[in-house]
């Protein structure tokens, strides 16, 4: 097992691809596709997946097809559909004119179940499903053979023929494959290559009533694209003898190759569109596009970037083993993206009033601050400074430890890009909560002026009390408390295990006016993280800001104490 994976390229897929074109010669061509599901949004192991499939055809000069399995229309939808195709162009990947279905080849999938029955390799079952079960056999013992597998050519072919009309229920019948009840593969003990569904299909309406299964449709679909390498992850290692059986038993031009890698495990969440699914069913999320949930959707409303998921993928390469990702690697792609692009602003979210009372009452200065430290050509922007400002609750304390190098009753602090405040006097509500500082400034000690020499420990934020602008913002954090949920052996249920601080609402935050304006433009709130405005519910009048990371990682000691050895 190849295990070779290294940011420059050079994983043990690229390695096979090489040696493929290398034998192929002049006129050799690599073709890649991705195939998902129309049954529910994509998450970021298919950001993995697309971004392999997809950079390797870019990177070999070929094309990669953008292919619905669409071969289940009980749970499909045509709102996936649009969803998948939203993400994939998102992420940057573009499929031309070779957007595919699999029900494109409903006729072909027919016919080519008849060629097996014709050919003594495929039969009409009839028993029940959990008769098929029974026979199967386990991982220590043989399977049995079904009595109808020595059914005639001819009954097989009427009794097919009639699934296809329409004359049978729901599980009455069904088509398998003939191979080897004995085989120590599970997946080759007859396995089932159609079974009747009388749904609605949302492309082909109600043409069919039978459809036929992911290992059938797949390499099928596979060899009629001329695909000629069929990327999946690890937990269709086992089916690869019945997709290579499917090829060699049927007259294709095709003879694409499956290769498995690992699939994508992130810590503190779940990668299952059952299990994702079955949060939003609960309520325990908003939606497939809850800023919470992995989905590529979520990633994308919270305000990760495009690049970032890309780099993310690079960094983690592609191998044969198993493993879980922490949730760090990530945000740090997602980090150092921002960092580059992202402007600087002040933010105050959880307000204290500060009334400087020797500031004359009405005036206002303006104040010039930098839209990033290290790129000048981002330019500069007017702040306004006057007698009423806000600054954060935590930046100040009556009692504070040693090195509390921010706001106490005599102490003194600088604003960002203002002036050194003394807070003179502390005014408390009724049940002895701090509501207002009242404090004074040094008027020789603006920023940026050469009377500016007077230095102090602390440095805070602070907005305008006269026009900064009311906001909520939302605090997103991971959405498990354990690294693995899908692993948890505390015989809790997975809702159990949910962060009840995964999402935290702040309702009466103060920003720089104009923010609200930057809609899915990512600012980073100086000292507090990356944020940008919701695409759902931020308005001009009333601003909603998404966390999308913090300015470090705060949970790296926490992964580190967790994580073995």
């Amino acid at each position: 097992m190849n295990d070779t994976s290294d940011s420059s390229g050079q994983d043990f897929i690229r390695q096979i691809v090489r040696s493929y074109l290398q034998d192929a010669g002049v006129g050799g061509k690599v073709v890649t596709r991705f195939p998902p599901e129309p049954n529910g949004f994509l998450h970021i192991g298919h950001a993995k997946s697309i971004c392999l499939n997809f950079g390797i055809a870019e990177e070999f000069g070929g094309p990669c097809y953008l292919r619905f399995d669409d071969t289940n229309p009980l749970k499909e939808d045509q709102s996936y559909v649009e969803a998948i195709i939203e993400d994939v162009r998102w992420l940057g990947f573009d499929w031309g004119d070779r957007l595919t279905y699999a029900s494109d080849y409903y006729p072909v999938f027919y016919d080519s179940a008849l060629k097996l029955i014709r050919d003594g390799n495929a039969y009409v079952e009839s028993l029940s499903a959990d008769e098929i079960r029974a026979y199967r056999g386990t991982l220590t013992e043989p399977g049995k053979n079904s009595p109808h597998r020595g059914r005639s050519v001819e009954e097989n072919i009427e009794l097919f023929e009639r699934m296809k009309a329409g004359e049978f229920e729901e599980g009455e019948h069904a088509l398998r494959a003939k191979i080897d009840m004995a085989s120590p593969n599970l997946n080759m003990r007859d396995p089932t290559l159609y079974r009747i569904r009388k749904a609605h299909h949302q492309r082909t309406g109600d043409d069919w009533c039978i459809y036929p299964m992911y290992d059938f449709a797949h390499p099928i679909s596979d060899a009629l694209e001329d695909i000629t390498h069929s990327l999946c992850t690890l937990e269709f290692e086992d089916h690869r003898p019945l997709y290579d059986w499917v090829i060699e038993h049927l007259d294709l031009s095709g003879n694409p190759r499956q290769i498995e890698f690992s699939r994508l495990n992130l810590a503190y969440t779940v990668t299952s569109k059952r299990k994702l699914a079955a949060l939003i069913e609960a309520g325990h999320v908003d939606g497939w596009d809850d800023p919470r949930m992995p989905t590529i959707a979520g990633l994308r409303r919270r305000g990760y970037t495009p690049e970032s998921v890309r780099d993310f993928c690079a960094r983690i390469g592609i191998t044969k083993k198993e493993n879980i990702i922490q949730m760090g690697v990530l945000e740090n792609s997602v980090r150092e993206d921002l960092d580059n692009r992202a402007p600087r602003v002040m933010a105050v979210l959880r307000p204290l009033k500060v009334t400087l009372t020797n500031w004359t009452d009405g005036k206002t200065e303006s104040l010039i601050a930098q839209n990033h430290p290290n790129k000048p050509e981002m330019g500069e922007r007017d702040i306004t400074f006057g007698r009423e400002l806000y600054i954060e609750r935590d930046d100040f304390m009556e009692d504070p430890p040693k090195k509390f190098f921010r706001l106490r009753p005599g102490g003194e602090v600088r604003l960002r890009y203002g002036y050194i405040i003394k807070c003179e006097d502390v005014i408390k509500d009724g049940d002895g909560n701090v509501i207002e500082l009242l404090c004074t400034y040094d008027p020789d000690t603006r920023s940026g002026t050469m009377s500016a020499q007077r230095k102090v420990k602390g440095t805070i934020h602070w907005v305008s009390g006269a026009d900064s602008v009311g906001a909520e913002v939302r605090l997103y954090d991971r959405l498990f408390t354990v690294p693995a949920p899908d692993q948890d052996n505390s015989g809790k249920e997975i809702s159990e295990l949910l962060n009840p601080e995964s999402l935290v609402c702040l309702e009466e935050c103060r920003v720089e006016p104009g923010l609200s304006q930057r809609a899915g433009e990512p600012v980073q709130f100086e000292r507090t993280g990356y944020f940008v405005t919701d695409s759902h519910d931020s308005t001009p009048e009333r601003p909603v800001f998404n966390r999308i990371v913090t300015l470090r990682d705060t949970w790296a000691k926490i992964e580190k104490a967790q994580s073995p050895g």
